[in-house]
């Protein structure tokens, strides 16, 4: 999965509290979701959430990642559309 993908993942599961809701509106299969967090926090070196049965929320270091993705992924949205007619 590439970078890109992780993030959106990432964002979408801190959005929604929730692996299982993310994948939902992602339609990925809640397995999927959860490697690629794992993925992503082997990558970044970080544990980016914390786990419970009925929540998940974003640890300091995940906060700091988040506000990141957010704006990334806004760059990322707007440089594509400048070429979609």
């Amino acid at each position: 999965m590439d970078r890109i993908d992780l993030f959106r993942i990432f964002v979408r599961v801190v959005d929604s509290s929730s692996f299982t809701r993310a994948a939902n509106t992602l339609g990925l299969p809640r397995p999927s979701v959860s490697a690629a967090i794992k993925e992503l926090e082997a990558r970044m070196g970080a544990r980016l959430l914390n786990r419970t049965t009925r929540k998940v929320a974003p640890t300091q270091d995940g906060l700091a990642l988040y506000e990141r993705c957010l704006r990334l992924l806004a760059d990322f949205e707007e440089t594509e559309s400048l070429f979609r007619q």
